[in-house]
């Protein structure tokens, strides 16, 4: 009896093992395995050259994208050009030439446009950058956006923690006086009229919500509207039951004038006979 439950035991463990190497194989043999172990492979190999870069480049990225949004579409309205002395300009982004080098060409490819390497996702390409092409990064003069996330609100446009923790004071004042300091550097008063607008407006649209009082929030002014793709499709299927309708219309109303016609030759044929 002993022998046989060994038996069985060794005869599971033995199932048990096959399964899981199965799944193994079949993980990475797949589209979607193969692509991330292929891309872990390749960072592995390129490990040797990484080199480390003390500028956060996810938050880079969300600075970036709340400028563009949030700011850029208010001073292209005022044809007022940024000086590159302020740290909100495009050259005073360490990864924006990286960041303009990325393809996006799928949901799940993304390509390097340097050396036209495709990756499963937006990581890989991030290590990639760092490993590979990190000569092309100009990091003696220290210029990094994620300097500034703090005055912009980066943490309302990314996945953080932070926004639920409970609001410090010193850190809102710390951020609002880093966020005055921006306004009367980028948008001087003596530059004219176009530069007074835009102090005000970063002003109220960024820095009257530093505060843990809840009653002012950040991009009260509203940013560039994007359409979204629910909106397009909407709008596709709008336009496709219009031309529905106006098609049926038509040949409805060609064909009563047919048929009216009919009837008149009808009624002629009718008269003549009875002449």
């Amino acid at each position: 009896m002993a022998i046989s439950s060994k038996r069985l035991l060794v005869f599971l463990f033995l199932c048990i093992a096959n399964s899981l190497q199965f799944l193994i194989v079949s993980s990475s043999t797949s589209p979607q395995g193969y692509q991330e172990y292929a891309a872990a492979r390749t960072l592995k190999q390129e490990q040797g050259n990484a080199h480390e870069v003390h500028c956060s480049r996810e938050r880079s990225r969300a600075a970036w994208k709340i400028i563009e949004k949030y700011l850029m579409p208010f001073v292209e309205k005022e044809k007022y050009q940024i000086s590159i002395s302020c740290k909100l300009h495009p050259e005073n982004d360490l990864y924006r030439d990286q960041e303009q080098h990325k393809l996006h060409e799928d949901i799940n490819e993304w390509r390097c446009g340097y050396c036209k390497k495709t990756f499963y996702d937006e990581k890989y390409l991030d290590k990639h950058f760092d490993n590979r092409h990190y000569h092309l990064l100009n990091v003696s003069q220290g210029r990094c956006l994620a300097d500034v996330c703090g005055a912009l609100h980066c943490d309302q446009v990314m996945d953080s923690a932070t926004r639920k923790t409970k609001c410090n004071p010193a850190a809102a004042a710390k951020n609002k006086h880093l966020c005055e300091s921006l306004a009367h550097s980028c948008f001087p008063v003596n530059e004219g009229p176009s530069a007074h607008h835009l102090k005000e407006f970063f002003l109220r649209q960024f820095c009257d919500a530093h505060t843990c009082t809840g009653r002012q929030k950040p991009f009260s002014k509203g940013g560039k509207k994007e359409m979204s793709i629910l909106y397009i499709i909407l709008s596709v299927m709008i336009l496709m039951l219009l031309l529905l309708f106006y098609g049926f219309v038509y040949l409805y109303r060609r064909g009563i004038k047919r048929g009216t016609q009919g009837l008149k030759r009808i009624s002629k044929s009718r008269q003549k006979k009875s002449s």
